[in-house]
């Protein structure tokens, strides 16, 4: 085990984190080994991974010299906020710059940023398009980490950037399933009008990025952008009717109206599916399914994923 290249992986107990370790710990005779950043070694996702072959050592993103002590003899890694847990996209800038300077002061040969566009470079501040969020972003989540990319690139360290998709799960676990209307039919709801949405299983984003490390140098220094399948809200609704065997349609309604839900971050995920919307060629263009299966050959079709997933998904 020595004599493979240590990944320390952020977020390791998480949907992308977790798919990297899997990947990692799933190909015995790769030349990498993992190291699984955690703030809690015992939780039982954590001693999973133990279970596995993982090091699994403690290790807070809001404290840097945690992250440099995780990092310490480590070849590479994987860096990854969750915007969700805190709604702060200064919390996710700092927390890329702890990242990034452990990743420095360690003298990582590879970093693997997961991140997502600034959409301030489309839809600039006073442009009312879009409302403006917490006085200074469009999509928070989205424009965080896009500005946390020049972190990474201007500290020096050989770094990959990673352009994410929807994940899928989503519909497991984020409420963006079939919900049933008021006369019982089921619906997915998106403000996204005709146009198209790259999608992607969260544990194919993690092989995609065991992928970019096993490619090395070559993709340091490089945008990576990656999907399974870019698909209408239609052709959503007709995969998931067929899967679940039971009526389900696509309700598209404004990025006004999905602003106006009221849940937690529904101002946030409005102007994000706006953004989607409005710049579908930059958009997908970005995020080509043929790179992710050439980083990832298994890497899942919308109805591949359904297949596997589609007792998980509530709906109700």
């Amino acid at each position: 085990m020595s004599e493979k290249n240590i990944i320390a992986v952020v977020g390791a107990t998480g949907a992308q984190g977790g798919g990297l370790a899997r990947a990692i710990l799933n190909d015995p005779e790769g030349s990498f080994a993992v190291r699984a950043l955690t703030r809690n070694a015992s939780s039982e996702k954590a001693q999973a991974l133990a279970a596995l072959g993982a090091e699994v050592v403690e290790a807070d993103l809001d404290d840097g010299d945690s992250l440099k002590r995780a990092y310490a003899g480590a070849y590479g890694a994987f860096c990854v906020t969750n915007f969700w847990e805190h709604f702060s996209p200064e919390k996710e800038l700092a927390q890329a710059r702890a990242m990034a300077e452990a990743a420095k002061e360690c003298g990582l040969q590879h970093v693997i940023w997961s991140t997502l566009e600034d959409t301030r470079q489309w839809v600039p501040l006073d442009d009312d398009r879009m409302p403006t969020l917490m006085e200074k972003y469009k999509v928070p989540h989205f424009d965080s980490k896009g500005e946390a990319d020049g972190i990474f690139t201007q500290s020096g360290v050989p770094t990959t950037l990673l352009r994410t998709s929807f994940y899928w799960e989503n519909m497991i676990h984020f409420g963006m399933g079939p919900k049933p209307g008021p006369d019982g039919a089921l619906a997915i709801t998106l403000p996204m009008d005709n146009k198209k949405l790259p999608g992607i299983s969260a544990e194919d984003i993690g092989k995609c990025a065991y992928g970019i490390f096993k490619k090395g140098s070559e993709l340091t220094g490089q945008t990576v952008g990656i999907a399974g399948e870019h698909l209408t809200g239609a052709q959503m609704a007709a995969a998931l009717t067929e899967a679940l065997r039971q009526k389900v349609r696509y309700n598209a309604v404004s990025p006004e109206a999905y602003r106006s839900f009221g849940f937690p971050g529904a101002d946030d995920l409005g102007n994000m599916f706006q953004f989607k919307r409005d710049f579908e060629a930059d958009y997908c263009g970005a995020r080509d399914p043929k790179v992710a299966r050439d980083l990832n050959p298994s890497t899942q079709s919308f109805n591949d994923w359904l297949a596997a997933n589609k007792n998980r998904i509530p709906l109700e």
